[in-house]
């Protein structure tokens, strides 16, 4: 296990593979810890022996990482991945994000485009939700717990064949189980990022990719962010919602796969 120090915030990490490889870097969704990649990273492992470094990380608040008290700032996630790359002595990655992880990869690709040379947008958008949807959440949340929310999350998280399978109950159990402090204070970031303008002047390779039954983002959302960015190339994953790549590993991997190919990332 790895904890960078950040200036008193421990930021919770996995480096894998030779560290003159090129780097593929994972950030992922609210509610969720960096094992939201297990399955994918196996993939990549089988498919690039040795040929990748792979870093995975929990964002601030989530997972074993420390959650620092709300609310929290997009800037503030978005500078957390830029000290953990530096640190890492990273360049020129490959930056995959799902939901809040895309909002993170596309806000540092615009403030460090040297960190950024591809990335993989998945289940994400320029802009998600409305403020005062994020403001209902975060108020539950912080009277109640997580808890009382899961249900509903997890209804727009999973297809429904997912939710009846022995697998569900680990990703209930994970959601239930992170900070409330930490998930009220991402639900603050997303609330109040509008990335339209700054994501429609990227210039870099891009990969979107959606899930058919996603109700947090829904396949037309993903679209209409990835479109921003000229020459880049959408994907569905069909009976997946918000996680593809938990509910549809194979298919996830496969894509991915063939980007890194594709960007000549390996």
């Amino acid at each position: 296990m790895h904890i960078l120090d950040l200036d008193g915030v421990g930021l919770h990490y996995r480096d894998e593979g030779p560290k003159d490889a090129p780097a593929v870097v994972f950030a992922n969704s609210l509610g969720t810890d960096f094992r939201l990649w297990d399955k994918v990273v196996a993939h990549l492992h089988a498919a690039f022996p040795g040929g990748l470094r792979m870093i995975r990380y929990d964002k601030r608040g989530h997972g074993l990482s420390d959650a620092t008290k709300a609310p929290y700032s997009m800037g503030t996630l978005v500078r957390d991945a830029e000290q953990l790359l530096d640190h890492l002595e990273v360049k020129n990655s490959l930056f995959v994000g799902l939901s809040i992880g895309g909002m993170i990869a596309q806000g540092l690709a615009v403030k460090r485009l040297d960190l950024v040379r591809a990335m993989v947008l998945s289940n994400t958008a320029a802009k998600i939700g409305q403020p005062q949807m994020w403001a209902d959440r975060i108020a539950a949340v912080k009277k109640d717990g997580i808890a009382p929310l899961a249900d509903g999350i997890l209804e727009r998280w999973f297809h429904k064949n997912f939710r009846a399978s022995p697998e569900f109950s680990a990703w209930h159990n994970m959601l239930i189980r992170q900070s409330v402090e930490g998930y009220a204070g991402c639900c603050a970031a997303i609330s109040g990022t509008d990335f339209y303008t700054p994501t429609s002047g990227l210039r870099l390779p891009t990969l979107g990719i959606a899930g058919s039954d996603d109700g947090s983002t829904p396949p037309d959302l993903v679209r209409e962010t990835v479109n921003l960015i000229p020459g880049s190339r959408f994907e569905i994953i069909r009976r997946a919602g918000h996680l593809p790549c938990v509910e549809q590993p194979d298919a996830f991997a496969d894509l991915l796969i063939q980007f890194i190919k594709e960007t000549g990332h390996v």
